[in-house]
């Protein structure tokens, strides 16, 4: 699953955490088929839920469900109804269970949809969703493919520095931790680049696609099928953006491996 995308409730409005990933589709069919995915997953998380309230896994499985959902939602009041039930049944759950990193980590993250319908007001959420974060990180700092770090990093990054918790150092050692604990993962290497890109550090970029090049076919192979098709639409547009922040435009998938190497290395 891919990580929450925090940009946008600081910045006003969403990225790409985890991004997040449906927008940057491009085909509206294929759109519609994860929409449908998304919410075939909404239902049978919550009859789940609904079997087993008492259950920490069936809650923490719905409030993935439920930022899922929250995604892809049109309006910002489904956007909040959504993230609010996500968010109660982690914090109704955490009451029983309060050492689950899954739901500490998935408070933050429907903390993070709820935030994209409160405009300035998302702020105030913001050290909410750090401490959710750091709490996760504490407990399982490998879940998700290292997502606390990761959403750490994109808090610290693109949150105000001046009235609020935006830390470049803070930003760039989270994104690091994420890709040494999950470099396969290559959701966190291009928040790493795109991080070094807003700072305008070229050479840090640069290092990081070419560590991308590297580990590209064989994230492909570990990350294969329906479930990845979202993340590997958003990955993909991402990466020729920042291929595009170096002159050099992508022009299909099938030749991006090999399209890496550019004369500008």
């Amino acid at each position: 699953m891919v990580g929450v995308a925090l940009a946008f409730l600081l910045t006003l409005p969403l990225d790409a955490a985890a991004q997040t990933n449906r927008s940057a589709n491009p085909h509206p069919a294929t759109e519609t088929n994860l929409v449908a995915q998304v919410k075939k997953n909404f239902r049978r998380a919550h009859a789940r839920y609904q079997n087993e309230p008492r259950d920490t896994e069936a809650a923490w499985q719905f409030a993935r469900a439920c930022f899922d959902l929250a995604d892809v939602a049109t309006e910002s009041a489904e956007r909040a109804e959504v993230a609010e039930q996500g968010i109660a049944a982690c914090r109704q759950a955490l009451a029983r269970d309060p050492n689950s990193a899954p739901l500490h980590y998935y408070l933050g993250m429907n903390l993070g949809q709820l935030a994209q319908t409160k405009g300035l007001g998302a702020l105030k959420l913001v050290t909410e969703m750090e401490r959710e974060f750091s709490l996760a990180r504490e407990l399982d700092e490998q879940f998700d493919y290292a997502g606390p770090d990761r959403n750490l990093g994109l808090l610290y990054r693109d949150a105000p520095a001046l009235g609020s918790i935006g830390n470049r150092v803070k930003a760039r050692q989270h994104l690091q931790r994420a890709t040494e604990l999950a470099p396969q993962y290559p959701e966190n290497r291009l928040n790493l680049i795109e991080a070094y890109l807003k700072w305008g550090d070229r050479q840090g970029a640069r290092r990081e696609l070419k560590a991308l090049e590297e580990l590209w076919p064989g994230a492909r192979a570990i990350h294969a099928g329906n479930p990845w098709a979202a993340s590997w639409l958003d990955w993909e547009k991402r990466l020729s953006l920042s291929a595009f922040a170096f002159g050099f435009p992508f022009r299909s998938r099938i030749s991006m491996v090999a399209a890496w190497r550019w004369s500008v290395f």
